[in-house]
């Protein structure tokens, strides 16, 4: 060890540090969760916005309604799906419980509940698409159940993985505190 005054140790060169210093696993495992919940916020958010704009687009006429179709039902709700994103957003700086638990909780009943509702929703109209190959509503050319069965099938699984990796960093905090409280 070196001293305030004195010479380094004798036998060390300064480079075995290395050694020393480790990051305990459960907080390494804390980081990559919390990276792994912000990568999917953002697929998220960007699913979002696909719906926003549609809704947004179709209700402000600003295209014609051959170009994008006015939308689904389930797309309204859907689009409070961004509270429980906001909410798993302002958990992770501070490893706030209680913002994390409330996101899990609205994410079922804001995001998970309307994309249930939807495939239901739209079933009859996809299987006439698909027995008659007559399509009514249409999104640049596309049609309108088709597209938006690929963003539900997107969207399910963002979510899927975003409750899971939530519950496993809720669980990795929850480790975390019993072992602090422990000592």
């Amino acid at each position: 060890m070196t001293s305030r005054v004195g010479l380094r140790a004798a036998g060390t060169n300064g480079s075995d540090f290395k050694l020393r210093e480790r990051v305990a696993p459960q907080y390494q495992m804390c980081s990559a969760l919390k990276s792994e919940v912000r990568k999917l916020n953002l697929v998220h958010l960007l699913l979002w916005l696909l719906v926003a704009a549609q809704v947004t687009v179709s209700h402000f006429d600003l295209v014609s309604h051959d170009t994008v179709s006015m939308p689904y039902q389930w797309e309204y709700p859907y689009l409070l799906s961004l509270l429980p994103l906001l909410c798993s957003s302002l958990s992770l700086p501070k490893n706030n419980v209680s913002y994390l638990v409330l996101s899990m909780i609205s994410a079922g009943l804001f995001s998970i509940a309307p994309l249930i509702y939807g495939g239901m929703e739209m079933f009859p109209v996809a299987q006439q698409l698909y027995r008659h190959g007559k399509a009514y509503r249409f999104i640049f050319g596309f049609s309108a159940v088709t597209v938006m069965y690929l963003i539900m099938v997107v969207a399910v699984q963002v979510h899927a993985w975003q409750l899971y990796y939530m519950k496993k960093l809720l669980d990795s905090w929850f480790e975390t505190t019993q072992e602090k409280k422990k000592k």
